[in-house]
């Protein structure tokens, strides 16, 4: 397993983000190729994340944080992760047309560079909003918000991309999904628990449009009957041809059923400080090293580190790594003492992906240390 040390402890303040370029699909690309890597639609949250609290907020009192930081949540959290590792990314969201709609409209589109084009701002609609609180290694969220109009759902005729990603809904089909896959844009698919308890892939219909599946550890058991994960990825295949289940601290295994090859990677060892968003990033790192056309072992690999990386940071998007963060951490892990040289050579592909100057040390925080 690599080890990568522990960081100094930080509370979020607000800073830029300033990455270096790097296009993992530059070899690949052609003068037909569509507009856009990666479609993705959904809820756009205000995130707003208290940090340094020293116990749960007490009912009746006055609690301070030393640190908080906002950013845009929900799907933008994996939109962002996605053009921060270099991918061409649009988004179609509905807006708030309140201040909260502007700033969140304002850092994807001009600090991300997301495209915006599909998305819309509602008039008279508020953004919904989320605020964390993270103490003693866990974190309590409260939201608030209200649907959106009916006329403002992702749009039936998605833009162009090679690739999608889509959270899928017991009981319900999403139009663009079949849109896209019609078009040979390649699907990608999450789920979120089932709260009706019925885990009927059956209600999963859009599923038959995927490529790919990555459900966690427990919902692929539920899914399948399995009685591990491992075998719940097997019997996955028999639905999506690629299942990718993730198994928290043990790391992710996939089965590809097109070609009969299996992989499993361990976890990165770093020090946790809030979970928002991994799962994201994760497929975030996962749909870039597929598209990419990468070894299955080194995309389920670059997932992994990814996900490690954003959890060493507080919040959603504002955690999401780029290959600034990814090329310190390479460096950094190979001056490590003791290392096992096997687990260096998993991630050996990144010598030729990240950039070659050190910009900054890591372990890295694009938040200010708390006084």
């Amino acid at each position: 397993m690599i080890v990568s040390g522990k960081g100094p402890s930080y509370d979020i303040g607000e800073t830029g983000h300033c990455q270096a370029q790097v296009d993992p699909l530059a070899a690949l690309r052609a003068p037909d190729d569509p507009p856009w890597d990666v479609y993705l639609t959904g809820p756009v949250f205000l995130d707003i994340i208290f940090t340094g609290l020293d116990s749960a907020p007490v009912r009746g009192t006055e609690s301070w944080a030393r640190g908080m930081g906002s950013s845009p949540g929900g799907v933008a959290n994996m939109a962002t992760a996605l053009a921060r590792l270099g991918l061409k990314t649009s988004l179609a969201a509905a807006f708030g047309s309140d201040h909260y709609g502007e700033y969140c409209w304002d850092a994807l589109e001009q600090g991300e560079g997301i495209d915006l084009s599909p998305s819309r701002t509602v008039s008279g609609w508020h953004s919904p909003v989320t605020v964390s609180m993270a103490y003693e290694g866990e974190r309590t969220m409260v939201s608030h918000g209200h649907e959106p109009p009916p006329e403002e759902a992702a749009p039936d005729c998605p833009p162009r991309a090679r690739a999608a990603v889509a959270s899928l809904v017991p009981g319900k089909r999403a139009p663009w999904i079949t849109q896209a896959a019609s078009e040979g844009t390649r699907i990608f698919a999450d789920v979120g628990w089932d709260e009706t308890g019925a885990w009927d892939l059956a209600g999963l219909a859009d599923l038959e449009h995927c490529e790919a599946f990555l459900p966690n550890a427990q919902e692929a058991m539920r899914y399948t009957g399995a009685s591990c994960p491992r075998e719940a990825a097997h019997a996955l295949t028999a639905h999506v041809p690629l299942a990718v289940v993730t198994l928290g601290a043990e790391g992710a295994y996939a089965v590809d059923r097109r070609t009969g090859e299996t992989a499993e990677v361990p976890a990165i060892a770093v020090e946790a400080l809030d979970p928002t968003g991994a799962g994201d990033v994760f497929v975030a790192g996962f749909v870039t090293g597929t598209l990419a056309g990468w070894p299955l072992a080194d995309r389920l690999a670059f997932a992994g580190l990814t996900a490690a990386l954003s959890v060493q940071e507080f919040g959603g998007s504002l955690s999401a790594p780029g290959w600034s963060e990814i090329g310190a951490w390479w460096r950094k892990v190979q001056s490590v003492e003791g290392q096992d040289p096997t687990a260096l050579r998993r991630y050996g592909f990144l010598a030729d992906l990240v950039p070659t100057e050190q910009a900054r040390p890591w372990p890295l925080r694009r938040f200010r240390r708390s006084a």
